[in-house]
C-alpha cells in the first residue's frame, strides 16, 4: 500500500522548479532594484522578519557582509508596532521578508523604515500584500502556493531572491553562474533524506544543530523545523559558541547535526564536530573532512553561498520523513497555522 505524499514533501520537491521560476521571471526586476539600491551608497542595512523568514535574513546578513562589506543588523518589529519608536534609518537599505506579507508588526516596521528615509525592499510571495504597499520596492519570490504550515519553498526562494539582489548589486558573474546552476543541484539535494541520521534521532526528545557563518542560518532554520514538524526540542548554536557552555548537557548518544559548507568555516565546524563526537555524542556533519563525527552525504554547489541552500533542501527531505516516523502530520503541526499575524 502506497503512503500518501504529504503537502510538505510535495513542496520540497517543487523547490528546484520554484527557484528556476524565480531566476527566469524575477532576475530582471531584481537587477533594477539592485542598481537603485547601490546608487544610494548605503552605510548599513537592516532586516525585518520573524520565524523562517528571519532565518533567511540571517543568511542574507552574512552574504551581504561577506560580499559587499555592508554591515547588516536585525530590527525587532515591535520597535515600531508595540513601542512606536522612530529609528534613524537614513542612508540604509531595509530588507523585509515575509511569505504572506500580512503580519502587522512586519508591515509597521517596514512602513516606519520607509518614512525614515531607508531604501526599503519587501521580499514576499504576495506582491499585492500590505508589506509590498509599505515598502518602496518589492521582490516577488515566485514560489507559488505553499499550503503546508512549515515553510520550505518560501524559505529557499527568499534566500535565493536575496542572493540575486546581491549578485546584481555587486556585478558578480561567479555568483550569477552558481545561481543559474542551482535548480539542478537542488533536485539532487532533494533526493537525500539522511536515513542514518533519522535512525539516530529515533525517539530523541532533544538535540543540537550547529553551523557557522551562512550555514548557521541554516542551523537555525533546522532547529525550528525539528520543533514545528516533529515536536523535538532542538537548539541551534554557532559552532564557535557551543563549547562555551551548552556542550555541558551533551551526554552519550546525544544527537547533533552540524551544517558545514565548502567555505572558510568548514574546517572549524568539522573540528568542533569531532571534539563533541569524542565526548560520546552522535554527531553528523555535512563534510568529508570529519574524523570522529559521521559524514552525511550532501550536494556541493558552485559557490559557498549556495552550498547552504542545498543542505537545507536535504534537511527538509529528511525532516518530513522523521515527522511521519514519529506519527506527526508535518502539514498541520499542533497549535500552529500558516499565517501568523503578530502585532
Amino acid at each position: 500500500m502506497n503512503t500518501p505524499i504529504t503537502q510538505m514533501r510535495q513542496e520540497v520537491l517543487e523547490i528546484p522548479s520554484a527557484v528556476e521560476r524565480l531566476l527566469s521571471r524575477g532576475t530582471s526586476a531584481i537587477a533594477d532594484i539592485a542598481r537603485a539600491a547601490a546608487a544610494t551608497d548605503p552605510r548599513f542595512a537592516v532586516t525585518v522578519a520573524r520565524g523562517s523568514s528571519d532565518h533567511a535574513c540571517t543568511f542574507l546578513k552574512y552574504a551581504f557582509e561577506l560580499e559587499l562589506g555592508l554591515p547588516v543588523a536585525s530590527i525587532g518589529p515591535s520597535v515600531a508596532s508595540i513601542y512606536g519608536a522612530k529609528l534613524n534609518l537614513a542612508q540604509s537599505v531595509s530588507l523585509s521578508v515575509s511569505q504572506s506579507g500580512r503580519s502587522p508588526d512586519i508591515v509597521a516596521m517596514t512602513r516606519s523604515a520607509t518614512q525614515s528615509g531607508s531604501f526599503t525592499v519587501a521580499i514576499t510571495n504576495d506582491a499585492t500584500s500590505p508589506l509590498s504597499e509599505a515598502a518602496s520596492h518589492t521582490i516577488d519570490i515566485h514560489a507559488g502556493p505553499e499550503r503546508s504550515v512549515a515553510a520550505t519553498k518560501t524559505f529557499v526562494t527568499s534566500a535565493v531572491a536575496g542572493l540575486i539582489l546581491l549578485a546584481e548589486w555587486k556585478g558578480d558573474d561567479v555568483l550569477r553562474a552558481a545561481l543559474k546552476a542551482l535548480p539542478e543541484q537542488l533536485s539532487r539535494a532533494a533526493e537525500l533524506d539522511w536515513p542514518e541520521l533519522r535512525g539516530v534521532i529515533g525517539q530523541a526528545s532533544s538535540l543540537f544543530t550547529l553551523g557557522r557563518g551562512p550555514a548557521w542560518a541554516i542551523s537555525n532554520e533546522a532547529a525550528l523545523k525539528f520543533k514545528e514538524t516533529c515536536q523535538i526540542h532542538a537548539e541551534s548554536y554557532s559552532s564557535a559558541e557551543v563549547l562555551h557552555g551548552p556542550v555541558s548537557i551533551v551526554g552519550t548518544d546525544f544527537p547533533i547535526l552540524c551544517f558545514a559548507s565548502a567555505d572558510a568555516a568548514e574546517a572549524s565546524v568539522v573540528d568542533v564536530a569531532d571534539q563533541i563526537a569524542a565526548k560520546g555524542a552522535r554527531v553528523f556533519v555535512t563534510s568529508k573532512q570529519a574524523r570522529a563525527a559521521h559524514h552525511l552525504p550532501h550536494v556541493r554547489t558552485d559557490h559557498g553561498l549556495t552550498d547552504p541552500l542545498a543542505l537545507i533542501v536535504s534537511f527538509y527531505a529528511m525532516i518530513e520523513k522523521v515527522a511521519g516516523e514519529r506519527g506527526v502530520d508535518p502539514d498541520a503541526p499542533r497549535h500552529l497555522k500558516k499565517v501568523t499575524e503578530t502585532v
